[in-house]
């Protein structure tokens, strides 16, 4: 499981530097590597080296899911800078 939730984790962070579609796909990855990493560090019976590497997953999820919640917002104060200037 943890080794999903760092995939998904490192996706995010790719996917927020990516043009265009990327900002959605940092979304939906970054919610994706918070749970799986979540449940990887939830894991009692788990070796300590793998509930460390769930709760990295989770922080670097957190991270990429910010940084294309961030785009998100930037892109509508563009959209809405605009429209001001031509409205």
């Amino acid at each position: 499981m943890q080794r999903l939730a760092l995939v998904l984790a490192f996706g995010a962070l790719i996917a927020a530097a990516m043009p265009t579609p990327g900002l959605y796909l940092a979304l939906g990855l970054g919610i994706g590597a918070m749970g799986t990493g979540w449940i990887a560090f939830r894991t009692r019976t788990a070796a300590g080296f793998a509930r460390l590497a769930g709760a990295a997953a989770f922080t670097l999820g957190m991270v990429g899911f910010l940084l294309g919640a961030l785009r998100v917002v930037l892109a509508l104060a563009a959209i809405r800078h605009l429209e001001r200037m031509l409205g």
